[in-house]
């Protein structure tokens, strides 16, 4: 698909992977719409980009269907929606208490908190987008839309603590197909991109020290990921027809150690 004045979606667009691919998909002559909870960091990137910002929780319906509203009355019908909205929590499944070493399971509050973001966010944000791609009309090779997912190569190889995190992405990967199934007939790719370690805002907080430790574990290149690099993978997916219901590991040969 050539996204050139294009109609696109980016949740989580206000920081780090999201924010790179809305740069790169703004450069490429697309019209961006940022969703977002970060309402500063979200106007600023959609004032760079000359795009639209709409604070969006992709947990809540009324905001979903408000945020998909605003963007399609300025942009027309997505043709393309990148999800990039999540949260990383860790707990191990049991966790002893700081001051009486008393053996506590993981708080099932915590766990539905990372489901709820990461995958059923994700899918709703999926199903909304879908359904109204799908009344669009067909380009020349019979595409109607394209839908790229983020999951995390915790999904394949989660570490200490990351139960819930890992459960939650790893959906995003179980469900990639299915849904590039259940969207064919409309003319909807469907692919999900798993992303290593990756140099985000969360990663540059870290002490340098932490940071060059991690970079070390990736067999090469030898560093950590560049955001940019997903945007590239992204406008990969967009452009290849025959990508759909693939899912694409981004992380420099790395297999995480359990922690």
């Amino acid at each position: 698909m050539n996204i050139d004045d294009q109609a696109v979606i980016v949740t989580g667009g206000a920081s780090g992977l999201g924010e790179a691919t809305a740069r790169a998909l703004a450069e490429m002559g697309a019209k961006v719409a940022i969703f977002d909870m970060n309402t500063t960091r979200g106007e600023a990137v959609a004032a760079d980009t000359g795009g639209l910002f709409c604070r969006v929780d992709v947990t809540e319906e009324a905001s979903l269907i408000a945020g998909f509203a605003k963007a399609r009355a300025a942009h027309g019908q997505e043709r393309v929606l990148v999800n990039c909205a999540g949260i990383a929590i860790g707990e191990k499944t049991v966790r002893r208490d700081k001051e009486t070493d008393a053996a506590l399971p993981h708080s099932l509050t915590t766990f539905a908190r990372a489901v709820h973001i990461n995958l059923i966010g994700t899918f709703a944000c999926v199903a909304r987008s879908a359904a109204g791609m799908s009344e669009l009309e067909p380009l020349a090779d019979g595409e109607r839309g394209v839908i790229i997912n983020t999951a995390s190569v915790a999904a394949e190889d989660g570490q200490i603590g990351q139960a819930a995190y890992a459960a939650s992405k790893a959906g995003v990967v179980g469900m990639t197909l299915p849904i590039a199934r259940d969207l064919m007939s409309e003319g909807i790719r469907v692919n999900t991109i798993l992303p290593g370690i990756l140099a985000t805002p969360m990663l540059a907080a870290l002490p340098q020290g932490v940071q060059d430790s991690l970079a070390a574990t990736v067999p090469f290149p030898p560093r950590l990921g560049n955001p940019a690099e997903y945007a590239d993978a992204v406008l990969f997916l967009i452009g290849n027809g025959y990508m759909n219901g693939a899912t694409m590991r981004l992380d420099g040969a790395l297999r995480m150690a359990p922690r």
